[in-house]
């Protein structure tokens, strides 16, 4: 017999965004100051709660990071990182944020809008490091969205977007450093970005970036996965040369 004195339980349903770029040479989150309680003057990843039962949850990020940061999230690829819903993690009561993650180059400088007091890129070492705090469990979120962008870099040839059309192999080597955060050797990266056909291919030219040789210059292939990956190697090993 059903219980006829069953009611929905009250969960509230919010979005979050983890957006990444690169400024110079290093990778920056985009956060938002709480203007409101709860914690008010705080940092945090953008977003909110849907506007009603008929939003749904991909439309809500992108009208999030709009109000929230001025930014057009249709010109991104939004990917669903992950739900997030631990009891305590709202004080406001039960919410459950779906978050969403995306990594693109050239992003313009955000504008605070809605609940935000201000908005701004972000060095991600600052978060790590402890200097700046993020509100609710957002921290937890972009550990697990960095993550899943340093994957991507291991698994798609998105680190060509983040370059000049045409490029260097030590400068396409400071995108996956800044990503990865690690130090990486030179001629065992060189190594293993030649071992992936077509994932850059040279363009017959040269640049002169210091007193040394002229350096050779690439543009990015029509590879857009990345086989064999390129493993991320571990601080430890990376500026050894054996990652």
């Amino acid at each position: 017999m059903p219980d006829d004195d069953w009611t929905p339980p009250p969960v509230l349903l919010a979005v979050d965004l983890v957006i990444f770029t690169l400024i110079d040479s290093t990778l920056h989150v985009l956060l938002v100051e709480r203007g409101i309680e709860p914690f008010q003057g705080d940092w945090a990843l953008p977003g909110g709660f849907l506007e009603d039962e008929r939003e749904a949850v991909l439309a809500a990020a992108h009208r999030e990071l709009m109000e929230e940061a001025n930014l057009d999230a249709t010109q991104l690829h939004l990917e669903q990182l992950g739900a997030y819903g631990e009891p305590d993690r709202d004080p406001r009561g039960r919410v459950v944020s779906v978050a969403y993650l995306a990594i693109a180059p050239g992003l313009p400088e955000p504008r605070a809008g809605t609940d935000a007091a201000h908005a701004r890129w972000v060095p991600v070492p600052d978060v790590l490091g402890g200097s700046i705090k993020l509100a609710f469990d957002h921290e937890t979120i972009l550990h697990e969205g960095l993550e899943r962008a340093r994957a991507q870099l291991e698994h798609t040839a998105i680190a060509t977007a983040f370059c000049d059309e045409t490029f260097t192999i030590n400068e396409l080597q400071r995108v996956y450093e800044a990503v990865w955060g690690v130090a990486l050797d030179l001629r065992n990266f060189y190594r293993k970005i030649q071992a992936v056909d077509d994932f850059i291919v040279p363009v017959g030219a040269e640049r002169r970036t210091g007193k040394g040789r002229p350096a050779r210059l690439f543009k990015a292939g029509s590879r857009t996965t990345l086989y064999p990956p390129l493993v991320r190697p571990s601080p430890a090993t990376a500026s050894e040369g054996n990652g």
